[in-house]
C-alpha cells in the first residue's frame, strides 16, 4: 500500500510527527499530501526557534491554532536588547533584518487565530506592548501568556493583562527590564487568582534614553559588545 492510499485521518497522524520543514517537503510530492499539509487541524501547535523562521512558507495559520511559542536563544538577542541609541551601525544592521518580524507576525495571529490558548515568547527583543495588547484583545480564550527577556515591554502590557486577560490563568513576564514594581503590584492586586511571575524584571536597569546626551563616546562603548 502506498502512503497516498491511507485515509486522511491516518495521513494527519503521520504528518503530526514531522517537523514543519519535513511536512512542507512531503507536501510537494503530490496533490493528496499537499491537501493534508493545508488541513487546519494539523496546525494547532506552532513552535519557532528564531524570528527568521516566521518568514518561511512551511506552516499554516488558522483558527485551529491553540499554542504558539517563539523562543530565541542566541547571542544576537543581546544585540536586540541594547537600547537603540546605544547601538553601533553594525548592530543596527543586524537588528534591521528581523526587528519587525515578531510584531508583524502577532498581528496575523491576532487576526487569524482567535482560539489561541497559549503564547510563549522568549528572547524577542523588539517585541512591543501594542502587539501583545492586540493579542489579548482579540484572543479572548488565551489562558497562558509567558514573556521572557523581552526588553521593550513595559507596564502597558501588565495593564492590558489586568484589563483584557479575564481568562488568563498563567502570566509570566520574567527578565523584562522595563517592567516596574508598580506594574507588578497592579497585576497582583487586580488579578489575585492569576499564577503570576515577574522574576528579576523590576530589579533590572530600565532603558534611559534621556541620558543619551550625557554619555561620552567612551562611556557608550562600554555598553556595547
Amino acid at each position: 500500500m502506498q502512503i497516498t492510499e491511507l485515509n486522511q485521518e491516518c495521513l494527519l497522524h503521520i504528518f503530526s510527527f514531522l517537523h514543519k520543514e519535513d511536512r512542507k517537503s512531503l507536501s510537494r510530492t503530490c496533490q493528496v499530501l499537499c491537501e493534508v499539509f493545508h488541513q487546519p487541524a494539523l496546525w494547532s501547535l506552532l513552535c519557532f526557534s528564531s524570528p527568521s523562521e516566521l518568514k518561511k512558507d512551511n506552516f499554516l495559520l488558522s483558527p485551529a491554532l491553540r499554542s504558539l511559542a517563539i523562543c530565541w536563544h542566541s547571542s544576537r538577542v543581546k544585540v536586540c536588547n541594547i537600547e537603540d541609541w546605544l547601538k553601533s551601525s553594525f548592530q543596527r544592521d543586524i537588528c534591521s533584518q528581523h526587528q519587525n518580524l515578531v510584531n508583524s507576525f502577532l498581528v496575523e495571529i491576532s487576526n487569524r487565530c482567535p482560539n489561541l490558548q497559549s503564547v510563549i515568547l522568549s528572547g524577542c527583543g523588539h517585541l512591543a506592548d501594542g502587539f501583545i495588547i492586540q493579542v489579548l484583545q482579540k484572543c479572548s480564550n488565551l489562558q497562558t501568556l509567558k514573556l521572557e527577556n523581552c526588553a521593550r515591554l513595559t507596564d502597558k502590557t501588565l495593564e492590558a493583562v489586568a484589563t483584557y486577560g479575564s481568562n488568563l490563568t498563567t502570566f509570566h513576564v520574567d527578565f523584562c527590564r522595563n517592567i516596574t514594581q508598580e506594574g507588578i503590584n497592579l497585576v497582583r492586586r487586580k488579578c489575585p487568582s492569576l499564577s503570576f511571575s515577574a522574576e528579576r524584571s523590576a530589579e533590572m536597569i530600565p532603558d534611559q534614553p534621556e541620558n543619551h546626551s550625557n554619555l561620552g563616546r567612551g562611556t557608550r562603548k562600554r555598553f556595547q559588545w
